[in-house]
C-alpha cells in the first residue's frame, strides 16, 4: 500500500502536469476522468481537496472508489464526506459544481463492482489486500438540482 507520503507525492505531481499543460492534460488516466473532489475536513472544518479518478457513471452519478491503494484504513476523503456530503467536483477542468456524496447501498455495490473490477483490475488487487469492504460513492447532484 502506498504511503501517506507517496500519495501525496503523486497528487503533487498530477496538479503540476495540469498547471505545466494549463489544464490541458490530467484530465484522464488510464481510460478513466480525473475529478477533483472537495470536502470539508470532519476535524478541522476545513476544505481539503483531493484527485480521484471515476471508473464508471451510475446515470448522472459519477461513481468514485474508496480504496486507499487497498490499505485497510479508510481515505480521509471518504471519512469527510461520510460526515458531510455536501461536496464540489471540478470534471475536466470546468468549473466546480456542487454534489452530494452517497455511499452506494449493497445492491448498488453489487452491480457496479463486477463492472468495474472488468474494466480496471487494478481495483480488485486493492480489495485483495484489505479485509476492509472497499465502499463505492456516488456523487450526484441534490434534490434541488
Amino acid at each position: 500500500m502506498p504511503s501517506t507520503r507517496a500519495m501525496k507525492l503523486m497528487e503533487s505531481t498530477h496538479r503540476l502536469v495540469q498547471r505545466l499543460t494549463r489544464g490541458k492534460a490530467g484530465w484522464n488516466i488510464a481510460g478513466m476522468p480525473v475529478i477533483e473532489l472537495t470536502t470539508i475536513g470532519r476535524r478541522s472544518g476545513e476544505r481539503r481537496a483531493t484527485m480521484l479518478t471515476s471508473p464508471v457513471k451510475d446515470g448522472a452519478a459519477y461513481v468514485v472508489v474508496a480504496s486507499r491503494g487497498g490499505d485497510d484504513s479508510h481515505p480521509a476523503w471518504f471519512l469527510n464526506l461520510r460526515d458531510d456530503p455536501n461536496v464540489e467536483v471540478v470534471i475536466e477542468g470546468r468549473p466546480s459544481v456542487a454534489l452530494v456524496a452517497r455511499i452506494a447501498s449493497a445492491e448498488q455495490r453489487a452491480r457496479l463492482w463486477p463492472i468495474i473490477t472488468a474494466k480496471y483490475s487494478n481495483y480488485a488487487g486493492y480489495q485483495k489486500k484489505t479485509d476492509r469492504e472497499i465502499p463505492l460513492v456516488l456523487l450526484q447532484p441534490g434534490p434541488e438540482a
